[in-house]
């Protein structure tokens, strides 16, 4: 037997005309609300500043996504942001300096070249790389590794 398995599920049905049964919800609801709105204030230039929002937001939950994530989701977590509960625990940690003992070591400075600054600028940058490969554990200083 042959089955048919369903394909593009992350789309919603188109139910009433361009718009699916969510978008139609939340701008059926944003246009109820401005009714209301309207109705219960009277006067139309007064309430032009309550219904604006409310429209805005109605058409921001049906159509507008951040980073491909519905509104809806965006505000939920915002509003959970706000008023959930945040615990910031910081524990000071005293820390003892300690002294580290200091060998002196001359045959270390003796054999230690350092070169006079230069005004060339590639002369300088060859030191440098001189100096980080002989501090590099790895090729023990001579660009030979160790084994």
């Amino acid at each position: 037997m042959r089955f048919q398995v369903p394909q593009f599920i992350e789309v919603e049905d188109k139910i009433f005309g361009p718009l699916t049964f969510k978008q139609f919800i939340y701008l059926v609801g944003g246009a109820g609300l401005a009714f209301l709105l309207y109705h219960f204030i009277g006067s139309l230039y007064f309430s032009l500043i309550f219904i604006i929002p409310v429209l805005g937001l109605a058409a921001a939950l049906a159509f507008y996504k951040v980073n491909n994530k519905p509104f809806i989701e965006i505000l939920e977590a915002a509003v959970k942001y706000t008023f959930a509960g945040k615990l910031y625990i910081w524990k000071k940690q005293e820390n003892m300096p300690v002294a580290r003992e200091q060998k002196q070591d001359n045959t270390n400075l003796a054999n230690l070249y350092v070169p006079k600054l230069s005004d060339s600028k590639l002369k300088d940058l060859t030191w440098s790389l001189d100096i980080k490969q002989a501090e590099n554990p790895v090729t023990n200083g001579r660009g030979q590794r160790n084994v």
